[in-house]
């Protein structure tokens, strides 16, 4: 079997590398919320899908209004992060004291009540939105074409990560988040307000998941199910890269997206599998994740 072709291997590479930063944004706020808050959130990837659902509507809809893709990312991903807000708020925040099976059914409940509402407003067809005029096209990398807005999005995850990095450990309000994470009923004792805490980090998880949708919305089909999908591989990152750990959530997507795009050039029908195989491993070799801590029993 003969080598690929050096270029080929780097388009490739790239594509996974685009992939990596759209399962950064989602498994970044996943991983914040679960470190937080506690919160298995299986509905992370819902909100995920109506980011992407309501991009496409705010793009239909401010069609003639320029700059309208990103109007439509702002307001999509914001009003997604509302929803976040709404459902901490109204119900989970009654869930924190009781088991995790009872917070493990309500998200999961989550999933099916937001898939049928999707399906309801928008109806069961695949969906797409036009790239933005500015990032149309594509650049030429070793004799191969590459699009703009792939390069854009591979500049736009470290840019996201350094941001989020910068506040959690250079701010107030990150120091209160880490602290939430190791103890809460400590931190409370101290005056500061954990609940309205919980509410902002489930705010900023929710924008965070609004956000990959809205921006994956023009790479990809935007239909019902996605949800499932994206969830599924933000939970491999957050256990492959550690629980709480931020860099390890970078990390993880990182090699997640290289795996899944290499892979199917080695075995394409078994190119999913190998990212099963990998998670496997880190559990079995590094249960804790490969930049995560081991827990204080």
């Amino acid at each position: 079997m003969s080598l690929p072709d050096p270029s080929f291997l780097l388009i490739q590479s790239l594509n996974g590398l685009t992939y990596a930063m759209f399962l950064f944004l989602i498994a970044s706020g996943l991983s914040l919320i679960l470190g937080v808050l506690g919160i298995l959130n299986f509905a992370h990837g819902s909100l995920y899908m109506v980011g992407a659902y309501l991009t496409h509507h705010f793009v239909s809809h401010f069609i003639d209004t320029p700059g309208h893709f990103w109007l439509a990312v702002i307001l999509g991903s914001m009003i997604v992060a509302v929803i976040g807000v709404i459902i901490e708020t109204f119900f989970l925040r009654h869930l924190y004291i009781r088991e995790e099976l009872y917070q493990l059914l309500f998200t999961y409940a989550l999933v099916l009540i937001i898939g049928d509402f999707a399906k309801i407003l928008w109806g069961t067809g695949q969906l797409s939105v036009s790239r933005p005029a500015i990032l149309k096209g594509a650049v030429e990398i070793l004799g191969i074409y590459f699009p703009k807005y792939n390069i854009f999005i591979i500049l736009l995850g470290p840019c996201i990560a350094f941001l989020f990095w910068f506040i959690l450990l250079r701010t107030r309000w990150g120091r209160m988040i880490r602290a939430a994470a190791l103890d809460r009923e400590a931190l409370g004792s101290l005056g500061v307000n954990v609940s309205r805490l919980f509410t902002i980090v489930f705010f900023i998880g929710a924008w965070l998941a609004g956000l990959g949708g809205a921006l994956v919305s023009p790479v990809s089909a935007i239909v019902p199910g996605m949800d499932v999908e994206i969830i599924v591989n933000a939970f491999i990152v957050v256990v492959i890269g550690g629980l709480g750990s931020f860099w390890g959530t970078f990390l993880g997507s990182l090699i997640v997206g290289q795996v899944y795009a290499l892979g199917i050039l080695v075995l394409p029908r078994l190119s999913l599998v190998f990212i099963y195989i990998l998670m496997a491993l880190v559990l079995i070799i590094r249960p804790w994740g490969l930049l995560g801590r081991p827990l204080q029993r």
